[in-house]
């Protein structure tokens, strides 16, 4: 069990549902790529390959500590604050969008990722494939909705490119596992109900029960596509 001095530097953990999702955000394309297993880039991640790793018993231990250290005022505020969009003047089509599917990614009925391609603060031309359920789980996006911030792809959504830089990164998210099956064949597998977004068969024209795509035209950003996602209930 960490301190309670340690705790601080392990909130992140909360993110996680399980041990597994835990071990997936250590998860690279290339290992998914290479070892064509799942449970076996896990294995490695447990191993050490991705450098110092929690043992599931830690993993469970600090992540309790980490709860149970939150103040009574923390855990008020995480449970006011459901809907960011609510009572804001909306004006640009993709932030509509987003208010409209607010609730249901709060609720879990809905599991969108938000594709975004723009340009940043120093003027570099930046792309990604964000998971809205989580980013709006993981941080504050009422400056977003309110138009003094913008939603921007970031390194630890579930992939981003700097165009600029070519730089490149990708992790998997509590909702959904990113897959390859080549270097260039991006897919995207909903934990949940283990359904798979195929990007290049619906940019294709092709037609799928599971994801919707849904081109944006947004006066904000330079493009906009939401493939949206119902979870099945059974």
């Amino acid at each position: 069990m960490k301190s309670k001095d340690d705790v601080r530097f392990y909130t992140h953990l909360t993110e996680f549902r399980s041990y597994q999702d835990y071990l997936d955000s250590r998860v690279k394309p290339l290992d998914l790529y290479y070892t064509k297993s799942r449970q076996l880039a896990r294995k490695l991640v447990e191993q050490g390959i991705r450098g110092t790793i929690l043992s599931y018993e830690e993993f469970e231990a600090t992540k309790a500590a980490v709860l149970a250290a939150q103040t009574p005022k923390a855990k008020s505020r995480v449970k006011r604050k459901t809907h960011v969009s609510a009572g804001k003047v909306l004006t640009d089509a993709f932030l509509k969008e987003l208010a409209a599917r607010e609730e249901a990614h709060r609720s879990g009925r809905m599991n969108s990722i938000v594709f975004l391609r723009d340009h940043n603060s120093a003027g570099q031309e930046i792309s990604g494939y964000i998971d809205y359920a989580n980013r709006l789980l993981t941080h504050d996006l009422e400056p977003v909705f309110r138009g003094d911030q913008k939603l921007m792809p970031l390194r630890s959504d579930l992939c981003f490119y700097n165009w600029t830089k070519q730089d490149t990164a990708s992790q998997c998210s509590p909702n959904y596992e990113v897959m390859y099956d080549s270097p260039e064949s991006l897919l995207f597998r909903n934990k949940r109900d283990n359904k798979i977004l195929d990007l290049e068969f619906l940019l294709a024209g092709g037609s799928d029960d599971d994801f919707q795509r849904i081109p944006v035209q947004s006066d904000l950003y330079t493009q906009v596509v939401l493939y949206d996602h119902h979870i099945r209930t059974f």
